[in-house]
């Protein structure tokens, strides 16, 4: 049987701000009530579940990376300058500002409400020329 990734349950001090910013930022249908969680539905059927966490819980960001077409990246690149996001064009974010152009692709790192660092590519790494 093949291993197949479903679903991560992503903290969030406002589940419906974090979740909302995703489906806006990146163009998906808005997120769905699942128990305690509003689910994000991905195109290949995996899921990002936003859970509530309490005003004395902190939140250790964690870092979620996400292979876009070409077209997908100037969509959701658009929306990240049109907010006024901080973004960088590496983990470290020593080059705020830009995107980098990683295998021959594009790649850019944000933070969503959360704290959460996410990243879109257009290749995966490894596939191309540095």
């Amino acid at each position: 049987m093949a291993i197949t990734f479903i679903h991560t349950i992503v903290a969030a001090k406002s589940r419906a701000e974090s979740a909302h910013f995703f489906t806006e930022l990146f163009g998906l249908p808005a997120p769905r009530e699942f128990g305690p969680f509003l689910a994000v539905e991905l195109t290949h059927g995996a899921s990002f579940d936003y859970a509530q966490v309490g005003d004395d819980e902190e939140i250790h960001a964690q870092h979620y990376a996400f292979l876009v077409s070409e077209d997908e990246f100037d969509a959701i690149y658009g929306r990240i300058r049109e907010r006024g996001l901080q973004h960088w064009a590496d983990p470290r974010g020593s080059r705020p500002g830009e995107i980098n152009h990683n295998d021959g692709g594009r790649g850019v790192y944000f933070q969503d409400p959360g704290g959460h660092y996410l990243e879109i590519i257009t290749r995966p790494y490894g596939s191309g020329a540095g």
